[in-house]
């Protein structure tokens, strides 16, 4: 029972870590959403854009540091994969302005959200200069981000 449930664990472990790499062997122009789905498995999320566009979202998380985003086009061809959790993304958010449902689009979905009475916080767990930590905005009531903070684990960047 003991083996059988080893075999298991290290199946799966194998199947997410191989998930992972497979991420980076897609070219844009070469690769299709057929292949992309064979090689990488379901993605975490599937989105739309208002040209048609399909937005694949595999996110690393609530502990892994990466969050990808790979766009098809309406031909099925793959036409870019980006690292979401980055400090330009990061930089992308602004306080009094920046949407939940824009920060959801820039950053992928959040790892934690905390529900207070002045509005929400998302989290997303990164990776910045080789240090792990959290990505954080907080959203008032109205939905718009009040204020964002990148705490790193050794202090700031």
């Amino acid at each position: 029972m003991m083996t059988m449930t080893r075999a298991l664990v290290l199946s799966v472990l194998a199947g997410v870590l191989a998930g992972c790499a497979a991420l980076g062997n897609f070219a844009p122009g070469k690769s299709t959403i057929t292949e992309v789905r064979a090689g990488a498995g379901t993605p975490t999320d599937i989105r739309f854009t208002g040209n048609g566009d399909e937005l694949w979202e595999y996110a690393k998380g609530p502990s892994g540091t990466e969050t990808y985003l790979l766009r098809f086009g309406r031909d099925g061809q793959l036409k870019a994969v980006a690292q979401l959790l980055t400090e330009e993304q990061f930089g992308k958010i602004v306080p009094g302005q920046t949407t939940k449902g824009a920060a959801r689009d820039l950053l992928g979905r959040p790892s934690n959200t905390a529900f207070m009475e002045t509005g929400t916080a998302w989290s997303w767990h990164v990776r910045v200069q080789s240090r792990e930590g959290q990505f954080v905005v907080s959203f008032g009531p109205d939905g718009v981000a009040r204020d964002k903070k990148l705490n790193l684990a050794g202090g700031q960047p």
